[in-house]
């Protein structure tokens, strides 16, 4: 197979704007002759569904939450990056875009980098009109703060509710098609397979969570908003709802995955106190702006840190990465945190943290300033731990937060299924080997609300002629069967063991084997006893209840079943590729300091990966990356 990226012709900054130019679009009165199915209710999913919507076209917008406000966009605290500078200290989209594709450890096509760094500029405008809350100066104008791997500011902010504050924006629009009837919202329904239809997505198969009927949509077009599955290492900073089955199972109907081992591991989380626990808690990385991370400079200690002098405190960003200090990258971060964990510094209970220090930013800037900045993460902060951060050092720690692999697409965002788009984390088109702070939620909104309108109607223009998309065909057929005997199949195990035991056991394996680091040996022993947990979960996993009616169990059932799959894929891809880049560290490949040692001559493509059958070794399809604009240099931080 030989990947087509169609990136326009013509230079960098007019490669977006060319595509707009000859762009099919759809006339309006034939819009409403085009179904469109969004699957997933996001700042990604809500934005394309309210921006299709708006347009005319028949939208259906699935969520398996009660409510599209609970989605995970919520959680995203610190910001949302756009190249405004407002603050005059050398921002461009250029700079922007440079930042990026050294933040992705040179892992990333430069075509959809620069796009996405050039539509930032209107997102913001976007949001205010909305009403998003953004952080403002004394005299009205919005404010920006620094967020890691870069020297400006240009994170734009709502305190430490930035995400959720966008997805209200999103979620008011949508909520404006649904009342305008021209989206027609399914809550609490879970996609559970696509249905391809002579080589095209033409619609899903949904469970609804409620009574647990199976349910047909057809569509002609498919489009998945559905995030990321970094819950594939059960301890993560994302709700326990978030999952990969949605692209899964687009994967194992044709969709190529890309960069699967590209997963961000976040340094400013709450550390892991026990067993009991089922997530972790993000702290904003938006902190590190103002605290200082530091361990004591002697082994085990165990004293309160306020009495910890200054000579004896060990401030290791700001050593090893003087140019950028705790502002270095997130990948970076949490490597050097966990090496200092490893090598017997870590602090807390566990051992298992460091610390995130106030006290300067306060006796300088005063704790009012911080807390006009920060104080519903201090209050946060408090609520969790008991621990009061503006008086003694916060404890946070590394923990899985954000998948840069996904779905491949290609620059119109549609994945190798004609008539599937992936958007936001679903795909893995905009951050290379690394995601910088804040790019998250930019992503997102620009794919939803500026990026696919115009590729989807590219696509749709061609579909006028086809007519309404049957649901009563043997492609929908088979698909609904082949769901229902996944469904029997896991009531009928009847086993000893929780769905929770198997997650949690992938959960730990990959962390160990495929985490912070990996090697050669670990990885390959890691897809043995994968492929040994997936054959213990068929024989001895309880499912409780049943298949036709409310079901959680069922439910993790069925997203534990896909993790075991991608946990499999994810190693493959890890084990291929013999360097070390951005969140993908392999051991083997780092200098002779303990930093990446990218291998440009032998690496420098995308890995996708094609679906081969159970239990076969998937097939590796390569896309080769090419710079123009800037060749790639060693990435330092220092």
């Amino acid at each position: 197979m030989i990947l087509n990226s169609k990136i326009p012709e013509g230079p960098l900054e007019h490669k977006w704007a060319n595509y707009k130019k000859t762009a099919k679009i759809v006339n309006p009165a034939n819009r409403k002759k085009l179904d469109v199915i969004v699957v997933g209710t996001g700042l990604a999913g809500s934005s394309i569904a309210a921006s299709l919507g708006e347009m005319g076209y028949n939208v259906k917008s699935f969520c398996f939450q009660d409510s599209p406000r609970r989605a995970h966009s919520v959680a995203a605290q610190g910001g949302v990056n756009a190249a405004k500078n407002y603050k005059n200290d050398g921002d461009s989209v250029y700079r922007m875009f440079v930042d990026t594709i050294k933040g992705g450890d040179f892992r990333a096509r430069e075509a959809n980098v620069y796009r996405m760094a050039e539509c930032s500029l209107n997102l913001i405008d976007q949001a205010v009109a909305q009403g998003v809350p953004f952080g403002r100066e004394y005299g009205g104008y919005l404010n920006n703060r620094s967020f890691g791997g870069v020297q400006v500011s240009r994170t734009f902010y709502a305190r430490g509710q930035t995400g959720q504050q966008l997805l209200l924006g999103a979620y008011q629009a949508l909520q404006r098609q649904i009342g305008k009837k021209s989206v027609q919202l399914f809550s609490r329904h879970e996609m559970l397979d696509l249905v391809v239809v002579d080589g095209k997505a033409r619609g899903i198969i949904a469970r609804n969570l409620d009574t647990g009927e199976l349910e047909r949509h057809a569509a002609h077009t498919v489009i998945l908003a559905t995030g990321g599955y970094g819950k594939i290492y059960y301890l993560s900073t994302l709700a326990m709802g978030c999952n990969g089955s949605a692209i899964w199972r687009a994967h194992k109907k044709g969709a190529l995955m890309a960069s699967p081992s590209w997963i961000q591991i976040h340094p400013t989380c709450l550390p892991q106190s026990g067993d009991y626990q089922s997530k972790l808690t993000l702290m904003s990385e938006s902190l590190r702006n103002d605290g200082r991370i530091w361990v004591p400079m002697k082994k085990d200690d165990a004293r309160d840190p306020n009495t910890i002098p200054e000579n004896e405190r060990d401030y290791y960003l700001e050593r090893r990465y003087p140019a950028f200090g705790n502002l270095a990258p997130r990948d970076i971060s949490s490597r050097a945190a966990k090496e200092r964990i490893d090598a017997g510094y870590g602090i807390g209970p566990l051992k298992n943290a460091v610390y995130l220090d106030f006290s300067k930013a306060i006796k300088e800037q005063g704790k009012n300033k911080i807390q006009e900045k920060y104080g519903n993460l201090f209050d946060m902060y408090l609520k969790i731990t008991g621990y009061d951060a503006y008086k003694q050092p916060m404890m946070i720690s590394p923990s899985a937060h954000f998948s840069m692999g996904g779905l491949w697409v290609d620059y119109e965002l549609m994945t190798t299924v004609p008539g599937l788009f992936a958007l936001g984390e679903a795909n893995f088109a905009d951050h290379g080997a690394n995601r910088l702070g804040a790019n998250s939620l930019l992503q997102a909104s620009v794919d939803g609300y500026f990026i696919a309108p115009y590729t989807i109607a590219n696509y749709l223009a061609n579909e006028i002629r086809t007519g309404k998309i049957a649901s009563d065909t043997p492609e929908f057929d088979e698909a609904e069967k082949n769901v229902r005997q996944q469904i029997d199949q896991f009531i009928n195990i009847n086993g000893t063991k929780t769905v929770d035991y198997f997650h949690k056991t992938l959960g730990k394996l990959l962390y160990d084997y495929c985490g912070l680091a990996r090697n050669a040996e670990g990885l390959r022993y890691a897809i043995a006893e994968i492929r040994k947990l997936k054959e213990e979960f068929y024989k001895d996993v309880k499912v409780s209840g049943s298949g036709n009616a409310m079901n959680a169990e069922l439910e993790k059932a069925g997203r534990v079943a896909d993790y075991f799959e991608i946990g499999e894929l994810m190693c493959y891809d890890a084990l291929t590729r013999n360097e070390s880049c951005g969140a993908h560290f392999r051991e083997e490949y780092q200098t002779p300091d303990g930093e990446a040692l990218r291998d440009d001559v032998h690496y420098q493509f995308i890995s996708a990966w094609a679906w081969t059958g159970e239990n076969n070794e998937p097939e590796l399809v390569k896309e080769p990356l090419v710079f123009e604009e800037i060749q790639p240099t060693v990435r330092s931080y220092k």
